[in-house]
Parts: C-alpha cells; structure tokens; sequence
C-alpha cells in the first residue's frame, strides 16, 4: 500500500509533464508524448510489480504473526469511500431535484410538500453512506 502513496507523486507528475508538452506545437510535441508515454508505462509497471510483490510477502508475514491490521485499515479506507461517494451523489441528486422543485414551486406554489419530500429523498443518499460507514468502522 506504501508503494502506491509513493508512486502517486510520481504520476502526478508526469501527467502535469506531458500537459506541458502538449502546449507545444508541431512534430517535437508528439516525439516528446510518446517518449513521455514510455517512461509512465514503464514506471507503472515497476510499480505495479513491486506492489505485488510486497502484498503476498506483508500478508504473508501478518498470517505468521496473527495480526490482522490490514483488514482494519482497508475498513476504514472503505468507510471513507462510502461516505464520500454518498455525500457526492447526493450533492449531485440534491442538486438537481431542488432545482427542479424550485422551478415548479414558482409555478405552483401548493407543490412545497411534494417537492421537499422528493429533495429529502435525494438526501436520504447521504445517510445510506453514513450507515454503511457504521457498520464498516464497527468491523474494523
């Protein structure tokens, strides 16, 4: 998991590096992509090696040692993605339908009640993360 939070850096800037090169013009800037694509690809693979690598000796050696401190952490990790995926689909739903419910309500103003019910319902997305989270942080 380390090998990743390291390797991040590393692909962050290259992308940011060949953006640069894609300001340039003419056939210097193709050259330089498609060497630029050859070096992320290689550096992708070193990576990609050495995590695999790394996984089977960590878990092998946690199951000689009997400690489980990996599924704890991938709990949380999995705590966080469900909280941040259900707060962003909310905020997106919500978004939406209480735009939609405003556009109607300056039409109709006797729909308020049918409109919050609908925005609540988009709501509801956020909580179902939070729920998930519980239970996640509850097995860790």
């Amino acid at each position: 998991m380390i090998t990743w939070f390291l390797a991040l850096p590393v692909v962050v800037a290259g992308f940011v590096a060949a953006r640069l090169v894609l300001r340039r013009s003419g056939r210097t800037a193709l050259w330089w992509m498609v060497a630029a694509d050859a070096v992320l690809l290689v550096a992708a693979t070193v990576v990609l090696t050495l995590a695999l690598s790394g996984g089977s000796a960590q878990a092998a050696a946690d199951a000689a040692q009997g400690s489980g401190s990996g599924s704890g952490s991938a709990a949380l990790i999995g705590a966080a993605i469900a909280v941040a995926g259900a707060t962003i689909g909310a905020g997106i739903a919500v978004a939406y339908t209480g735009a939609a419910a405003l556009a109607a309500l300056s039409e109709r103003p006797e729909l308020f009640g049918r409109a919050m019910v609908i925005v609540g319902l988009a709501e509801g997305i956020a909580i179902y993360g939070l729920v998930v989270a519980v239970i996640l942080i509850g097995k860790a």
